[in-house]
C-alpha cells in the first residue's frame, strides 16, 4: 500500500539520533562541569564527587518532554510537509478565526482520541485520519445529519449495513464508537486498494462522496490531459474541501501555538477498557456496578440506544479504563450471577414501577413480543413478576 511511506521511519530515525546526540551532549556537558567542578574543589582539599553522582547528574540533566495524545498523534502525521495549496490555507486562516470552537470539539475528543490514534498508528495511515471525526462530527458520537448519516464517523445507513454496523431495536453500531471506527479504518483502506492504488486522500474523497463519483471525475481530469490525484479532480463543492479541512486541522493542532489554541490535556492512554457482555445487562445497572454515573456509562456507550446492553460477538460495554477492574470482580462475584434485575439471559423479574413499554425498550425488543412470550393480553403486571424474554438473533458486527 503506497500509504505506508518511510516518512514516519526517516522521522523515528532522525528522532532517534537526536536523542542520542542529546544524550551524548548532555553526558559530555554533565561530565566536563563536574570534572572542573572537580578540579576546583580539589584545590581548596573537597571531597571529590563518586562517579555514581556523575551518573546521577547525566540522568538528571535530561529533560525528556512528556509524552501525551496529542504528541502521539503529533508524532503520527504524515501530511505536514504539503499544506501549500491554497485550499488547505483557506481552511486554515477559517479555523484560527475561532479558536475556541477548536478547543471545544478538542474536549469532545478526550475519551476518544487516544484509542483512535493508536488504531490508526497500528495501521501505518497517516496520523491525520484521527481527525476525520473533527470535521464530520465535531467528535460527538451522537451527531446525526439531516441526511440521515449518524455517529463519530457519520455512516449512512446502507453504507453502515454494508460494513456489518447492525441496526436494531436497542442498538445503531454506527453510534458504537469502537465498533464504527474499525468499519472507518477498514473502509479507507479497501477503497484506497480497491480503486487508488493505496491513495489514501483519493480514497477520503470516496469516503465523502462515494467511489463513483471520484472515479468519474478521475476519468474526466485524465481525458483531459491532468493527472488522476485529488488536486486535479473536479469534485462536489463539499468533497473539494474535504481533505484540506483535514490538512488545516491538523496543521494548527500540529502548531497549537502559533495559532493561539489551547489544546487540553489528554493522556496518552485509552480513557475506556472494553468489557465483554456475557448477559443482557442495563446500563443503570453497570454504572452501579462500575461506580460511575448512568450519564458517564451512557456516553461511553451510544451505541446502546435502549438503556440495555446484550450479548452479541464483538459486543463490548465501554467503562472508564480506572473502574474496569472493580466491574469484572462484581461482575464475577456471585451477587451479580443473576441478570440485573434478578433475571436470567433468557427471564426478567418485574421490578416496582416496571411497564411493559419499559422493559421491553430496555431489552430491545417490542411490546407485541413480550406479550406473545408470556401470554399477556394487556399491561398488567406485578413487581416480582417473572417474565420469558424472547430469543432474539444478535448480528455481529
Amino acid at each position: 500500500m503506497t500509504y505506508h511511506t518511510t516518512r514516519r521511519r526517516l522521522f523515528a530515525f532522525a528522532s532517534s539520533a537526536a536523542l542520542l546526540g542529546a544524550l551524548m551532549t548532555a553526558g559530555a556537558h554533565s561530565q566536563a562541569a563536574t570534572l572542573e567542578h572537580s578540579a576546583g574543589t580539589a584545590q581548596h582539599g573537597a571531597i571529590q564527587p563518586a562517579p555514581g553522582d556523575m551518573t546521577q547528574h547525566f540522568w538528571d540533566a535530561l529533560a525528556l518532554e512528556t509524552r501525551d495524545a496529542w504528541s502521539r498523534l503529533r508524532d503520527s502525521f504524515q501530511w505536514q510537509d504539503d499544506l501549500h495549496d491554497p485550499r488547505v490555507q483557506a481552511w486554515i486562516d477559517h479555523y484560527r478565526q475561532s479558536p475556541h470552537n477548536i478547543a471545544e470539539i478538542t474536549e469532545r475528543a478526550r475519551p476518544w482520541l487516544a484509542w483512535i490514534t493508536e488504531k490508526v498508528e497500528e495501521r501505518g495511515l497517516p496520523g491525520e485520519i484521527a481527525l476525520i471525526p473533527f470535521i464530520e462530527s465535531s467528535f460527538d458520537p451522537a451527531a446525526r445529519s439531516h441526511r440521515g448519516a449518524a455517529g463519530l464517523w457519520q455512516f449512512m445507513p446502507r453504507t453502515g449495513d454494508s460494513l456489518g454496523l447492525s441496526r436494531q431495536r436497542g442498538y445503531d453500531g454506527r453510534l458504537d464508537v469502537v465498533a464504527s471506527t474499525y468499519a472507518a479504518l477498514d473502509y479507507i483502506e479497501y477503497q484506497a486498494d480497491q480503486w487508488y492504488e493505496g491513495d489514501i486522500e483519493l480514497s477520503l474523497a470516496a469516503y465523502n462522496a462515494g467511489a463513483g463519483t471520484v472515479n468519474k471525475a478521475r476519468r474526466r481530469a485524465m481525458a483531459q490531459g491532468k493527472g488522476g490525484d485529488y488536486w486535479s479532480l473536479s469534485l462536489p463543492r463539499e468533497t473539494m474541501n474535504y481533505v484540506p479541512k483535514l490538512k488545516a486541522i491538523a496543521a494548527i493542532i500540529n502548531a497549537p501555538d502559533d495559532y493561539q489554541v489551547a489544546l487540553p490535556e489528554i493522556e496518552d492512554a485509552p480513557a475506556f477498557a472494553k468489557i465483554p457482555v456475557e448477559r443482557p445487562m442495563r446500563l443503570d445497572e453497570a454504572a452501579r456496578l462500575a461506580g460511575v454515573s448512568q450519564v458517564t456509562i451512557a456516553e461511553l456507550n451510544p451505541g446502546v440506544t435502549g438503556g440495555a446492553i446484550h450479548p452479541g460477538n464483538d459486543r463490548v460495554l465501554l467503562v472508564p479504563s480506572e473502574r474496569a477492574d472493580a466491574l469484572m470482580a462484581r461482575l464475577a462475584s456471585p451477587a451479580s450471577s443473576l441478570a440485573s434485575a434478578g433475571a436470567g439471559d433468557d427471564s426478567y423479574v418485574v421490578r416496582r414501577g416496571d411497564t411493559l413499554a419499559d422493559i421491553a425498550a430496555r431489552q430491545g425488543i417490542s411490546v407485541a413480543e413480550l406479550r406473545q412470550a408470556n401470554g399477556i393480553a394487556g399491561n398488567l403486571i406485578q413487581p416480582g413478576q417473572a417474565l420469558e424474554l424472547p430469543t432474539r438473533s444478535l448480528a455481529s458486527r
